[in-house]
C-alpha cells in the first residue's frame, strides 16, 4: 500500500474534524489497469488508464455527508472534507448512520501478486493473440470475436476518527474470448474466460479453446419441445443466479421490503445439498480484501447451509437498524461512492458429482449453458422469473442434440429447493459480481419451446 495514500487518508479525515464533523472517514486509493484487445491475428486496440482519489465521509451528529476528489494535496483534501461537512448540513437525520462499531482487519494474503510488473506489454499482447489462435484453431469457428486480456492494481487506504487506519494493495489479471461457429442464421456464439492474480495463472489455450467448444457444441440448435424437466445449469448459469440471489440477501433490500427472503431467516428455502456463504477473505476471491468499505473486518458469512437461511449480509448501518453486528459486507465501487452493503465473494459448495455424473442423474431433460435477461426477468419480491436459454438435451444420462429459442421458468425458492445434486467442479465466474459454482442439477423447470 502507498505510504502516500495512507497519509492523504489521514489528512482528509483531521480536515472534517477540524471542518466541524463529529466524526469522520476517509477513503483513499489508487489503481491503474491495462487492456489490449486483438482480432485477426492483429492488436486492435491499446489501453492504459489509471487514477487516483480520495472520498470523505463527515458526519454531524445524526447527520452525514459525503465528497470526493483527485487532488491529494493539503489543499485538496481540505476541500473534499469542508464539502463532506457541509453536505452534512443539509442532509436528513438517520438515527442508524455512523462509523462501524467494531473495526479491524482480517488475515488476509496474496492478494497483490510481483508476477505482474514483470510482464511486459509484449508479453500481455501475445497472451491475448495465443487465446485467439486457440478459439480459431478448432475446426468449424467460422470467427473470434474478441480475445481480450486485462489487468488492474491498485491500493486502498481507510482511516477514521475512532482511530482505524488500515490499508491493502491487490492485483487481478483475466482474459476472455467470444468465438463464434456456424453460417448465417444458425451462427452460434460462446465464450471463454479466466482470471487470476497475474497473467502467468491464464491459460491462453483453455481460454480459447472454452470458447470454441461453447459456440461448436450449439451448432445446427434447434427449439425443443415444451416440457418441464430435470435441468443442469452449468457453472455459468449457476453463478448468475447465485450472483442474484446473493444480492436478495442484502439486508438494504431486506429492509427496503426488496427482497423475497424478507422475514425468513432460520426458515428452509433451499434443497440441504446446497450451501452458499460469502466469503471476503478467500485467498483466490476477486473481491478478497482484509477489511470492508468501511472498516470492518471482512470475514466468512454462511447464507445456506442445510437448506435453512441463516442470515443476511449487512454493514454497520443496517446491522444497528436490525440490532445485529455487521457482517463486513459493506462494499464500495471506488472512492467516488459512499459504502452499501453488498457481496464480497459468494461460493457455492461443491459436491461430490462431475458434469457427468449430473447428467447421469438428470437421465433425461436440458443442460442450460447460456442464459438472456436474467436481471430483466426475475422479480426480486416474488422470486418469478422466465429467461431466454440455450444448451443441450439431455437424453438416457447424456448429452443429446443443441437446443435454443427456449425459455425457462420457474420461481426462485422453488428453485432452490429443487436442487438435487451440486457438482464437483466449482470455478470463479465473473458474471454480475464474484462468484465461485459449480454446475447444478435442479430436478424440475419449465421449458418452454415449440
Amino acid at each position: 500500500m502507498s505510504g502516500g495514500l495512507a497519509e492523504a487518508a489521514r489528512r482528509a479525515t483531521d480536515a472534517a474534524l477540524s471542518a466541524g464533523a463529529t466524526e469522520a472517514e476517509a477513503w483513499a486509493e489508487e489503481s491503474t489497469s491495462r487492456q489490449v484487445r486483438v482480432y485477426d491475428g492483429d492488436v486492435e486496440s491499446l489501453s492504459d488508464a489509471g487514477g487516483r482519489g480520495v472520498g470523505v465521509r463527515a458526519f454531524v451528529g445524526a447527520r452525514s455527508g459525503y465528497s470526493y476528489g483527485t487532488d491529494l494535496s493539503d489543499g485538496g483534501v481540505v476541500e473534499v472534507a469542508e464539502a463532506a461537512r457541509r453536505a452534512a448540513e443539509v442532509a436528513d437525520e438517520d438515527e442508524y448512520g455512523g462509523l462501524p462499531d467494531d473495526s479491524g482487519t482480517a488475515a488476509v494474503s496474496d492478494l497483490a501478486s510481483p508476477e505482474l510488473a514483470g510482464w511486459s506489454t509484449e508479453r500481455k499482447v501475445e497472451l491475448a493473440l495465443a487465446v485467439e489462435r486457440a478459439a480459431r484453431a478448432r475446426e468449424g469457428v467460422t470467427q473470434v470475436e474478441n480475445a481480450v486480456y486485462s489487468d488492474a492494481e491498485g491500493s486502498v487506504a481507510l482511516t477514521n476518527s475512532r482511530g482505524f487506519a488500515a490499508g491493502y494493495s491487490a492485483t487481478q489479471a483475466w482474459a476472455y474470448a467470444s468465438a463464434f461457429a456456424g453460417e448465417g442464421a444458425e451462427l452460434m456464439t460462446g465464450l471463454g474466460v479466466g482470471l487470476g492474480r497475474d497473467p502467468a495463472a491464464l491459460d491462453p489455450e483453455a481460454i480459447g479453446g472454452e470458447a470454441a467448444e461453447r459456440a461448436l457444441a450449439l451448432v445446427g440448435a434447434r427449439q425443443p419441445q415444451s416440457r418441464r424437466c430435470p435441468v443442469v445449469l452449468d457453472a455459468f448459469v449457476a453463478a448468475s443466479f447465485i450472483g442474484f440471489i446473493g444480492a436478495m440477501l442484502s439486508a438494504e433490500a431486506v429492509q427496503r421490503g426488496r427482497s423475497l427472503f424478507a422475514g425468513r431467516e432460520g426458515e428452509h428455502v433451499a434443497d440441504p445439498a446446497l450451501a452458499v456463504a460469502d466469503d471476503g477473505t478467500d485467498p483466490e476471491g476477486p473481491a478478497s480484501a482484509p477489511f470492508d468499505g468501511e472498516g470492518s473486518p471482512t470475514r466468512r458469512t454462511a447464507l445456506l447451509e442445510d437448506g435453512r437461511l441463516l442470515t443476511f449480509l449487512f454493514d454497520a448501518r443496517t446491522a444497528r437498524r436490525a440490532g445485529r453486528a455487521s457482517t463486513g459486507s459493506a462494499t464500495r465501487r471506488s472512492y467516488r461512492s459512499p459504502p452499501s452493503v453488498g457481496t464480497t465473494n459468494l461460493i457455492v459448495e461443491p459436491g461430490a458429482d462431475d458434469l457427468d455424473g449430473l447428467v447421469r442423474i438428470a437421465g433425461d431433460g436440458l443442460y442450460v449453458t447460456d442464459v438472456a435477461g436474467l436481471h430483466a426477468g426475475v422479480n426480486p419480491v416474488s422470486g418469478t422469473f422466465s429467461v431466454g436459454a440455450s444448451g443441450r438435451l439431455i437424453e438416457n444420462g447424456e448429452l443429446a442434440a443443441p437446443v435454443r429459442e427456449l425459455t425457462i421458468a420457474s420461481d426462485l425458492v422453488s428453485m432452490l429447493k429443487a436442487v438435487r445434486a451440486v457438482g464437483s467442479e466449482a470455478r470463479w465466474v465473473p458474471f454480475g459480481g464474484s462468484v465461485k459454482a459449480p454446475p447444478l442439477l435442479v430436478a424440475e423447470m419449465a421449458v418452454s419451446g415449440s
